[in-house]
């Protein structure tokens, strides 16, 4: 039976994500959970040590985390989503935002969408056959409740990018005006939160309009948001486009 129900798969090609339970195992979720907080400076058990409201760590790529990006339930699913042989095995994962209970801005938490690559310019570009990433992927190493600082989710914005990325062609468009269009094309779609257990994984389209928000709970949130990378372009011209490729299409549809 596949990994991604059929339903699954046109849910991801409509609104642009799907949930993945327990797709790491605990005993790997605990390890890089521990390897978290080690590398945040905080303690789990003195909050006077939660000083920030959000730590940020780059890439890990310690045994735990290249098993926690690696196990055969999500290489099914990224085959499923993404193609096969069309992705690139992660050989860890990387950014981690660690959030913490806090009354204070944490001053990250405007919507935007992940996509793109850095120009030898130093310039990020985002272009429509999505070079640089084949999906976004949010790893949850703690339980994210509502009031857990979950990554919200605009249903659906993912077909509001390719119709300002169609004209573009293979140099694409710089990020920072890409998303001050895009953010207010998504504006009306409903809202959903990333909730779910430690080992949870949502697998998201990479033009997937999101956004952070404060920590309002009691409880440390900690994910990693890698990037899936691709071994080329999305094929739009195919006689048989994956789902990222079909939401592609979708979104140039209503051009």
């Amino acid at each position: 039976m596949p990994m991604l129900s059929d339903a699954e798969i046109e849910s991801f090609v409509a609104d642009g994500f799907v949930r993945v339970p327990g797709a790491v195992p605990r005993g790997t979720v605990e390890d890089c959970r521990a390897q978290l907080w080690e590398a945040s400076g905080c303690s789990p058990d003195d909050p006077a040590s939660w000083t920030e409201p959000v730590v940020r760590i780059g890439g890990l790529a310690t045994p735990a985390f290249r098993d926690a990006a690696n196990p055969p339930v999500l290489h099914e699913a990224y085959d499923q989503l993404a193609g096969a042989g069309r992705w690139r095995s992660p050989g860890g994962m990387g950014t981690f935002p660690l959030r913490f209970p806090s009354e204070r801005d944490p001053g990250d938490d405007g919507w935007h969408l992940d996509a793109g690559w850095t120009a030898d310019t130093g310039e990020y570009l985002v272009n429509l056959r999505s070079r640089g990433r084949a999906l976004l992927m949010l790893f949850l190493f703690t339980d994210v409740g509502p009031d857990d600082a979950p990554t919200r989710i605009r249903v659906g914005s993912h077909l509001d990018v390719p119709p300002l990325l169609g004209a573009a062609g293979e140099k694409g468009r710089a990020w920072f005006p890409l998303c001050a269009e895009a953010v207010p094309d998504s504006e009306g779609r409903r809202e959903v939160a990333a909730t779910g257990e430690a080992g949870d994984v949502f697998l998201c389209h990479p033009f997937l309009i999101h956004a952070a928000q404060r920590h309002g709970g009691t409880t440390p949130r900690f994910i990693a948001q890698p990037p899936l990378e691709p071994t080329g372009l999305l094929a739009l011209d195919g006689q048989a486009p994956t789902p990222v490729e079909r939401a592609v299409l979708a979104g140039l549809s209503r051009l």
